[in-house]
């Protein structure tokens, strides 16, 4: 198998053997990137001088017999709304085209310390708004599996390239469902952890209280290594949880004898795509064949945390997206008439319309004679969406659905239609609300020959719980083993 296809624990195998170099390794990433990134698209910049230095220092440790740790000198992406010092970050925005932030993201900090091997930074939505990749003001990224469907959003770039194998793993970060939905669609594994389980310092803000940085990976163990990495409280992050980070590694258990699966059947409805919902049942299915009890539960408020998500993400983005005004960083506008117009001409230009359309949904939401009619009211009901979760825990272990309505779209089927696009995180926004861990793993292929997600949900804290059961449902499946062939003649 070619060393772009193998997993990061595999690959620390051989680079710990010495089978290879991690120059080896970066160069063989670079190489497939060379063939098949002009199609996919999922990066906006490449760091390779800083990866082979960073390789090289990888290989010294492995040459001197140091402890190496399990992601030291493996090839990751980054998504590009996390920080990352003296390399561009442009939040896939024009208003932030010539931003180098001066510090890196806690996040990155820690994949330093492991001794990773950082590839690029990704495309997105612009400032994570997006369920497709779309929004992006530089380019589409296309999905692996058919070039003429979108990757998923707003982490599209990071699933695309983890799906492609222009990358071992990546970070993204996760809203409304930005890591999950775009996992789901792209056939890897995607894991949002519970809030304030990884710091959010340097990630730039969309969402405050929703915004959470996650892994995608090609399989539940590497997925177990990355947040392993990433995970832990931080000082600089007054939203970060202090609580004990297990190694996730430890629960990677073949075994889902005695776990109760909750099965909602809110997610269940007619307008779920019919193949998503036989395959998601076959999964589930499985997990009952190895041991679990199934049973159905209910979230009766499922079908409000769209609207509810419509209204706080958007306004805490018009409070947190302020901040791009031409003063002191970023795009401005030149030659202003004065300080009022420089503001209005630098964001009506550096921002794009999906950004520009929330910043206004958000302005509305908290103005003056409508804060308590709707962004009040969206909270109480937030708080709903959460009593919901917190009961359905009582009584199982683990909660099972499709992480989409449906599988990967034509590129501009909906972006004439945001309510449509916005219907695409209908399975990924409750658990933002409660602020729950939940994991994307593949589970088949529509007819089509897209990929399907399954969702598992755990209460706060017990991604634990989340990680036994996808490595059990994985470890007794081969859906997680299935690659895209990509089209590359006269597609991208």
């Amino acid at each position: 198998m070619p060393l772009h296809e193998l997993t990061a624990h595999a690959l620390h195998e051989k680079l710990k053997e010495r089978e290879i170099t991690a120059q080896e390794l970066t160069e063989a990433i670079y190489e497939r990137i060379a063939e098949v990134e002009p199609h996919v698209k999922g990066y906006l910049t490449l760091t390779k001088d800083i990866a082979l230095e960073q390789a090289d220092r990888a290989d010294q440790g492995f040459q001197n017999g140091d402890e190496m740790p399990p992601l030291a000198g493996i090839p990751i992406a980054i998504k590009d709304v996390i920080c990352t010092k003296g390399v561009r970050t442009t939040c896939g925005s024009k208003i932030l085209d010539n931003f180098v932030p001066p510090y890196n993201a806690t996040v990155m900090t820690k994949l330093h310390e492991q001794g990773v091997v950082m590839v690029g930074k990704t495309n997105m939505d612009e400032f994570a708004m997006g369920s497709s990749t779309e929004n992006s003001a530089y380019q589409i990224t296309h999905n692996p599996w058919d070039l003429d469907t979108i990757p998923g959003g707003s982490s599209g770039g990071s699933a695309a390239v983890v799906s492609a194998d222009t990358a071992v793993c990546s970070l993204g970060s996760d809203t409304g469902g930005s890591i999950r939905q775009p996992a789901a669609l792209c056939g890897v594994v995607g894991m949002k952890p519970t809030y304030g389980r990884v710091s959010r310092y340097g990630l730039v803000a969309f969402a405050s209280s929703l915004d959470q940085i996650g892994p995608f990976t090609k399989d539940v163990t590497d997925c177990a290594l990355l947040l392993n990495a990433i995970c832990g409280s931080d000082a600089m992050d007054a939203t970060s949880v202090d609580v004990p980070v297990p190694d996730f590694t430890q629960c990677l258990i073949n075994d889902v004898d005695g776990l109760k699966i909750g099965v909602p059947k809110e997610y269940f409805t007619p307008a779920l795509d019919t193949e998503i919902a036989d395959n998601v049942h076959a999964a589930i299915a499985v997990l009952e064949e190895l041991g679990a009890t199934v049973e159905e539960v209910s979230l009766p408020h499922t079908e409000y945390a769209i609207a509810t998500y419509y209204i706080i993400a958007p306004a805490e983005a018009s409070a947190n997206l302020a901040r791009y005004d031409g003063v002191r960083y970023g795009y401005r506008n030149e030659n202003p008439e004065n300080l009022i117009s420089m503001y209005k001409k630098t964001r009506s230009k550096g921002f794009g319309e999906e950004v520009k359309r929330r910043i206004m949904l958000g302005t509305f939401a908290l103005s003056a004679g409508y804060q308590d009619a709707y962004y009040k009211k969206a909270q109480k009901v937030r708080t709903l969406i959460k009593s919901d979760f917190d009961a359905a825990f009582e009584k199982v272990d683990v909660i099972a659905t499709p992480t989409s309505p449906t599988p990967a779209f034509k590129i501009g089927e909906r972006t004439a239609d945001p309510l449509q696009m916005y219907l695409s995180d209908v399975m990924t926004t409750p658990a933002s609300h409660a602020g729950l861990p939940g994991i994307s793993v593949p589970c088949g292929l529509v007819k089509s020959g897209l990929p399907i997600g399954l969702q598992l949900l755990g209460a706060p804290f017990a991604e634990e719980n989340v990680l036994r059961v996808a490595y059990t449902f994985e470890q007794n499946t081969e859906y997680h083993q299935q690659k895209p062939e990509i089209q590359t003649n006269g597609v991208g």
